[in-house]
């Protein structure tokens, strides 16, 4: 990972997860964003287990040394957005306040997990939780 690189990791298997990290914009002193698949596993995932983050529980934003997890990684990233554009002035609003983010960050994941539900999906189970394969 690059210094100046921001990371979202997320799951690409859920389409309302892949359209909020293609759709995120940074401003370019925050950093160049790179989306990483968490399905995908590799050095950041192995990483992200060892620090203990379930995957399936919240998204992971990487800035530095700095690991964001679940509603303070929508925050932080709410924090670093460039604001261009409809979708990223709205995700600022929305989540500028970590006490916001906190409130609106179960529901969306909530939402995510029925979506990945009815679409059959099994969990990315990084931690390796016995009985933890489906949603």
């Amino acid at each position: 990972m690059a210094a100046n690189e921001i990371l979202i990791v997320y799951d690409r298997g859920c389409p309302a997860c892949e359209l909020f990290a293609t759709l995120t914009r940074v401003r370019a002193a925050a950093g160049a964003l790179r989306l990483v698949d968490a399905r995908d596993g590799g050095p950041v995932m192995a990483e992200i287990t060892r620090r203990g983050l379930d995957i399936d529980h919240g998204m992971v934003v990487v800035a530095g040394c700095e690991y964001y997890y679940g509603a303070d990684a929508i925050h932080a990233l709410a924090l670093m957005s460039s604001r261009s554009g409809a979708f990223n002035r709205i995700n600022y609003w929305a989540f500028r306040s970590k006490r916001v983010a906190r409130v609106l960050y179960p529901v969306l994941r909530a939402m995510r997990n029925l979506l990945l539900k009815l679409r059959g999906k099994e969990k990315i189970n990084n931690l390796g939780r016995a009985s933890n394969e489906w949603f």
